[in-house]
């Protein structure tokens, strides 16, 4: 056992609670806090160091929560303040953290500051706090720019009075200004007001996008970017701003106020891994999420890369890598690993499956996956499900789906829903434990027919479960001294094979070709995707080694 003091969100494994989806305790088809309580013993048997848990404030849920109204209120959907403090206390005493989501781009428009905007009109000191703008051409009937919603359409709304303002998301949704002293700190209050109730930590939403140019110009003409060339930074008028750090300077400061090692982890997506170790400088944020790592192919000299330049640039500034494969916005790896081709894709591009589906392979290639993510040295996060082997529900009824990115694209982008079904807890049949025996309420998303075998019931003590491989391999990753934070060394190995050692006495071993591989010199196999015949590794599988 590692007896390193070393804060422990430098190699945590945290899970993401996704609230709607994860467990429904009222019987209302929505999860909820309560929910959340009943299944901290799965999550402490499983072998979790921390949750993180997706916006649970009070909201009209336009976006799922993350269109906040009230930052110091749970919404009535998910349970009250005195749950939510129920909640850390219980999993505190499991020996687990919490990490809530805060959402500091942008408010609910049903938030007292929006409203209050809109009742005093143009000019207003309230309309100070959000991006106001009149607009372009006759009349100013154009947007003020050429700026687009991630959710699809312009970024800009205009309202009765002739202003436009600025959504990065949905209309639901105006941008802060994060210009205005007043935003500064009500943010700060309301990180003091939760880190007072115990919280360990935040995961910051949109943590690049805080910071616009203040003369809203145009968007850049995006470059065409060399063959095989995926760091190229640009200069953005709203994403990655080097005055961003400034903020996180300040929240820094607030997090050092209160005892335990409080910590902050960065959606950030930036262009290059320099800008990513930009945010979690020794004065910054103390870490962030690789996407690089979640968007390569199933490609060994690409994931070398990414691997290589995340834990040189992140050590350069003293950080920590933090790997992640899958999470509420983007498809499940088994699903996106499960085709012929397996594409990286851009950061702010929908990614968009090629080909057939062959979740068998898909599956494989998750369980090597799962074993070369939690052998790199620093944290990682899984996402709810993830460790049930969960494919991306790609056939939900149009008429069922709820992301807004479906309306906002005039329905040409399915959004996120296929990775937000609610999980299966028991049972053959719907909602599979999710809800309470004998609850009338259907789950929000309808769950497929055929997750009865991938429930936690049935995957329990199945020692070739995918359940049970992250469960041993979360066992072996906090009983053995090689792994969490550290060093790593690359080994030998022919193409389409990644092999690495860690001190003391430990290899990993992916096996990435379309060929056997006959595995280095070694002890004892400590955990493999499959089991290991022979000596020889096969395919799209990997293992951990004692040497």
């Amino acid at each position: 056992m590692s007896t390193s003091t070393a804060p422990w969100w430098r190699d945590a494994v945290i899970y993401q609670v996704y609230i709607r989806s994860f467990a429904d305790a009222n019987g209302d088809g929505v999860g909820d806090i309560a929910g959340i309580r009943s299944r901290l013993p799965y999550l402490k048997w499983l072998g979790v160091d921390a949750i993180w848990i997706n916006p649970w404030y009070k909201s009209p849920m336009a976006d799922h929560g993350y269109d906040v109204a009230d930052f110091r209120e749970i919404d009535p959907l998910f349970g009250t303040v005195a749950e939510a403090e129920q909640l850390i206390e219980e999993a505190h005493a499991h020996g687990i953290r919490v990490i809530p989501d805060i959402v500091p781009n942008h408010t609910s428009d049903q938030h007292a500051w929006f409203r209050a905007a809109l009742a005093a009109g143009p000019g207003s000191p309230e309309r100070e706090r959000y991006v106001f703008r009149a607009g372009r051409g006759p009349g100013g009937a154009e947007p003020p720019n050429d700026w687009v919603s991630c959710f699809g359409g312009p970024a800009w709304t205009r309202l009765p009075d002739g202003e436009w303002y600025l959504h990065l998301f949905a209309p639901e949704q105006p941008d802060l200004n994060w210009e205005h002293p007043d935003v500064r700190a009500e943010f700060e209050s309301v990180l003091r007001f939760w880190f007072g109730r115990g919280v360990d930590g935040f995961r910051i939403d949109v943590a690049h996008g805080l910071i616009k140019h203040p003369e809203l110009p145009d968007l850049p003409p995006r470059p065409d970017a060399p063959a095989g060339d995926r760091r190229q930074h640009v200069d953005h008028p709203h994403w990655d701003r080097d005055e961003v750090h400034d903020i996180y300077r300040a929240w820094r400061r607030v997090a050092d106020e209160f005892p335990g090692d409080r910590s902050f982890v960065a959606e950030a997506w930036a262009d290059t891994p320099e800008r990513l170790a930009a945010y979690v400088r020794r004065d910054g944020l103390h870490t962030a999420f690789n996407f690089d790592f979640l968007m390569s192919g199933w490609d060994a000299k690409d994931l070398r890369a990414v691997i290589d330049d995340s834990l040189a640039m992140l050590g350069a500034v003293g950080a920590p890598a933090t790997w992640v494969l899958s999470n509420h916005d983007v498809v499940r790896h088994p699903s996106r690993y499960g085709r012929t081709v397996v594409k990286r894709w851009v950061a702010n591009e929908t990614y968009r499956p090629e080909g057939p589906l062959d979740l068998e392979l898909g599956t494989r290639r998750a369980r090597a996956a799962a074993l070369l993510m939690l052998a790199l040295p620093g944290g990682a996060y899984v996402y709810q499900g993830e460790e049930l082997g969960l494919p991306e529900v790609e056939d939900l009824p149009e008429s069922v789906l709820q992301d807004p990115v479906w309306e906002r694209s005039g329905h040409t982008d399915r959004g996120r829903d296929g990775c937000r079904v609610p999980i299966p807890w028991s049972g053959r049949s719907a909602p599979y434990g999710f809800s309470p025996e004998g609850a009338t309420a259907e789950p929000w998303l309808p769950q497929p027919e055929l997750w009865g075998d991938l429930s936690v019931a049935a995957q329990t003590g199945d020692e070739d479960s995918m359940l049970e491989l992250y469960r041993s391999a979360l066992r072996l990753r906090r009983e053995h001294p090689a792994l969490g934070d550290g060093d790593m060394t690359w080994l030998d190995a022919p193409a389409g094979v990644l092999v690495f050692g860690r001190d003391p006495g430990f290899r990993c071993v992916v096996n990435l070709s379309t060929e056997p591989y006959r595995l280095p010199e070694h002890a004892s196999v400590l955990l493999a995707s499959r089991a290991v015949r022979d000596g020889t590794l096969a395919p799209d599988h990997a293992a951990w080694l004692s040497v």
